[in-house]
This record gives C-alpha cells, sequence and structure tokens, in this order.
C-alpha cells in the first residue's frame, strides 16, 4: 500500500504544478474549442436524427482534411520550444515565419479544391439521400476554413512552444463566445430563436438579435457560423504579435526565411501529417460502417465521439504543455530533467482522465439526454459513452506519451505505428466485427476500443529506450 500512494504522489512537485501551470490554460481552450462542436450537436440535435448524422458525418470527413494542420503544430511548436531553451529567440519568430508561409501555400489550395468536389466527396461516404443532402451542406462551408484552422494551429503551436499558453485559450474562449452567438440566430432563425434560447440560461442572446430580420438556416447556418468563428481566431491570434515583449523579443516581424530551418520543421511534420490524414479517414471508415448499421446507430456515435472528444483535452492539453518542456529541457541539455517532466505529465494526465471516465460511466443517463431526445438515439449513446469511460485510462497514457516524444522531434517511427494500428486491426476489425459478423453497432466500437489497447504498449517502449532523448536538430 505504502508504494502505491507513492507512486500516486508527484516525485518534484515543483515541476508537476509548472506542467499544470503551462497546461491549464491549453486545456481550457481544448475544452473550448470543442465546446464550438458540443453546440453545433446539441443546436442540430433540435433538427433530429437525420440532422446530426448528417453533421457527424461531415465532422468527420472535413476533419480528416484539417487534421494536418497538428503537424504544422508539431513543427512549428517542436522548434519553438528547442530554440526557447537554446536561448535563440530570433529563430522562434523564424520558424513562425516559415510556417505561416508554407501553410499559405498550402491551405489555400485545398481550401479551394475540397470545397469544390464537396458533393462528390461526401456522396462516397452516404447514401440515405436526407442526410446526405444535409451533410454537403454543412461540408461546403466547413472545407472553406480549412486554411484558417491552419494559421490557428501554426500559432497554437509558437504560443505554446514559447510557453504562453493563456494567450491560446483567450483566443478559443472569443471564438467560441461569437460561434455560440452567430448558430444560435443562424440556425433557428429570426422566428425560432427565442423558443430555443428560452430553454438554455443564453436566454439574454436573444435580444442581441432582435434588431435582424433573417431565416432559418439550419445545420448551413451551424457551418457559416463556425467558419466566420474561425477566421476572428487567426485574427485575434495576431493581435498579439503586436502586444507586450513577443514582437521585439522573438523578431517576429522581420523579413527572413530559413528554408534550412523549414526543411526541419517539415521532416519534423510530414510522419504526422501522414498519420493524422490517414488515422482520420480510419475513423471516416468507421462513420461509414456505422452508416451501413442504420442512422440512429451514426446519430449514438456522433453524439458519443463529441462528448469522447471533449474528455480528451485534460490529456492533450498536459501533453502539449510536456511537449514544450520536453523541447526546451532538450534544448538545455538536460534529458533527465526531460523524462522526469514526462513522467509527471502522465500522473496528472491520469488523475483527470480516470475521474472523467467516472464521471461518464456513472452520469452517462443525464449526459446524453442533453444532446437529443430521441429515445432510439439515447437508448445506444448511454451504453456507449459508458464504453468510452472505461477506455480514459488508455486514452490518457496514449496521448501524454505521444505528445511528449514528438515534442522530442520522434515523429517517423510513431506515425508508422500508428498509421498501422489503426489499418491493420482498426479499420478490418471494425468491418469483420461489425458487419461481417452482425454484431452491428457493438462490433464497430470494440474494434476501437482494440485500436487504443493496441498502441499503448509501443509507446511504453519507444518511452523507456530513450532514443527520443538524442534527437538533435
Amino acid at each position: 500500500m505504502p508504494k502505491l500512494l507513492n507512486s500516486i504522489y508527484p516525485k518534484d512537485k515543483e515541476l508537476f504544478r509548472y506542467i499544470f501551470t503551462l497546461a491549464i490554460p491549453v486545456i481550457v481552450s481544448n475544452i473550448s474549442r470543442v465546446l464550438m462542436g458540443l453546440i453545433d450537436t446539441i443546436m442540430v440535435g433540435h433538427l433530429g436524427a437525420n440532422a446530426i448524422a448528417g453533421v457527424g458525418m461531415a465532422s468527420m470527413v472535413t476533419w480528416t482534411a484539417m487534421s494536418i494542420g497538428i503537424a504544422f503544430r508539431t513543427g512549428t511548436q517542436t522548434v519553438v520550444s528547442r530554440r526557447l531553451g537554446q536561448k535563440k529567440y530570433s529563430e522562434c519568430g523564424v520558424a513562425l515565419r516559415n510556417m505561416l508561409l508554407f501553410v499559405f501555400l498550402v491551405g489555400i489550395p485545398l481550401s479551394y479544391l475540397f470545397y469544390l468536389n464537396t458533393a462528390q466527396i461526401i456522396s462516397f461516404f452516404l447514401t440515405d439521400e436526407l442526410t446526405l443532402n444535409l451533410c454537403i451542406q454543412y461540408s461546403s462551408y466547413i472545407f472553406l476554413s480549412i486554411y484558417f484552422v491552419y494559421v490557428s494551429f501554426v500559432f497554437q503551436g509558437f504560443y505554446t512552444g514559447v510557453e504562453k499558453t493563456k494567450i491560446h485559450m483567450n483566443v478559443v474562449l472569443s471564438s467560441n463566445i461569437l460561434n455560440f452567438y452567430l448558430n444560435a440566430g443562424l440556425i433557428f432563425g429570426s422566428n425560432k430563436i427565442e423558443a430555443f434560447l428560452s430553454e438554455t440560461i443564453f436566454y439574454f442572446l436573444s435580444f442581441l438579435w432582435i434588431p435582424f430580420n433573417f431565416p432559418e438556416l439550419g445545420v448551413k447556418g451551424a457551418a457559416i457560423g463556425t467558419l466566420i468563428a474561425t477566421i476572428w481566431g487567426c485574427i485575434h491570434y495576431s493581435f498579439y504579435l503586436f502586444k507586450g515583449k513577443i514582437g521585439n523579443q522573438y523578431k517576429i516581424f522581420d523579413k527572413n526565411f530559413d528554408i534550412k530551418m523549414l526543411k526541419r520543421q517539415l521532416i519534423i511534420a510530414y510522419p504526422i501529417a501522414i498519420q493524422e490524414f490517414l488515422n482520420m479517414f480510419a475513423i471516416t471508415i468507421f462513420y461509414k460502417i456505422i452508416a451501413i448499421i442504420g442512422i440512429v446507430q451514426l446519430a449514438a456515435t456522433q453524439i458519443i465521439f463529441k462528448i469522447m472528444h471533449a474528455s480528451f483535452m485534460p490529456a492533450i492539453g498536459v501533453g502539449q504543455a510536456c511537449a514544450t518542456l520536453v523541447g526546451k529541457f532538450l534544448g538545455e541539455k538536460k534529458p533527465d530533467r526531460a523524462e522526469l517532466a514526462i513522467k509527471e505529465s502522465l500522473r496528472g494526465s491520469l488523475y483527470m482522465m480516470v475521474s472523467v471516465g467516472i464521471c461518464f460511466i456513472v452520469f452517462a443517463p443525464y449526459i446524453i439526454p442533453v444532446f437529443i431526445k430521441d429515445p432510439n438515439v439515447i437508448e445506444l449513446a448511454i451504453p456507449g459513452l459508458r464504453f468510452v469511460g472505461c477506455l480514459q485510462a488508455i486514452d490518457a497514457f496514449c496521448f501524454t506519451l505521444w505528445f511528449a516524444l514528438t515534442g522530442a522531434g520522434d515523429t517517423k517511427i510513431l506515425a508508422i505505428a500508428d498509421i498501422l494500428n489503426h489499418w491493420l486491426i482498426f479499420v478490418p476489425f471494425c468491418y469483420f466485427l461489425g458487419i461481417y459478423c452482425g454484431y452491428g453497432y457493438w462490433g464497430a466500437w470494440f474494434s476501437f476500443g482494440l485500436m487504443l489497447t493496441g498502441l499503448a504498449p509501443f509507446l511504453f517502449i519507444r518511452f523507456k529506450n530513450g532514443h527520443w532523448k538524442k534527437i538533435k536538430f
């Protein structure tokens, strides 16, 4: 018993506190970002199961394209935090400019390409005509936001890398407030907005729409609101470059770029770009298999995924803070300190995620009805959320170690392992159990749990072998 208690308590309390000083703003901002999707889900849930299924599929498909931005964030944050530790402050600004230029060259064409082919892309995943049309309406506007999402990821990587995590929190909170306000009006129109908001604590917002007369846009309105809020987020991030010491200390407004550094950033980033795209495509195939099983099952899955996505945020926030400290300590040539930061981060992630898992298991019957009133969807979603609750400890372990190792620049082998895990275990078992064996909804979800469990041992071995301590750039 004493040994167990000894393993629970932090070994380095000062470091543990500092990890959370960095992590809490990231956690708040990440949860707030997810709330943007949850708000869409709650509001669209009032339009019925087809609408929520359509938005759910659209979210998966569009995020497949947008998830590449995680690579741009990593390629920025990893280099910036390392240069911070080396006290090469001007090179932090170079890393930011490099990646902003790159995402401009890549993001604008991709946004246009996906927008132009929205109907063809979505038609591959859905056959139900009503759900398909709703999905296309939502996706077309979200595809237009791809470039702005990439820019936001780059800014997030920079501000997290220089340990200014509160900036990210402020930006995301302001974006979500704007998103909620726009969604409420654009989804329901001037005729229904008061009735919708009267059921919430945000009734006062209906008065802010009084001067305007506008039609009910449904799922299209949700997408437009999210697009505008995403653009505002980029503008808000830019404001902070002019405030305080940031612009001067990191030479943000110098005009030089460093092609050699950009190549290094892309070497770090490209495995993650491939990994995120292929993994999200695997999740989208999972959604397609669920859609074959049934629209009710797809609606239940969408609700569970949105809630589960929010539950990931504590581990992701701690992981991002850990990645910054790992990069910084390696830059200072303190690998043992970096290892201790990883261990303390794992401890903190497990504290939070296990608590969240217990809440899901106990309170699932009270959480699910917030999102939808359809009893058939509720019946499936409640045990589904409890199943996800049982996976929270594994999520904490995987997310924290993944961020920590990528913060050291160890991205290639991790990407290969995760891709193989998704495409050799998750997708085949999903089809085999869900469709071929006829286990349906639960067969597909069991394969999801199998996929998470399969990655954890590899990450642990990769961490223990210490290769990540020797990576230089």
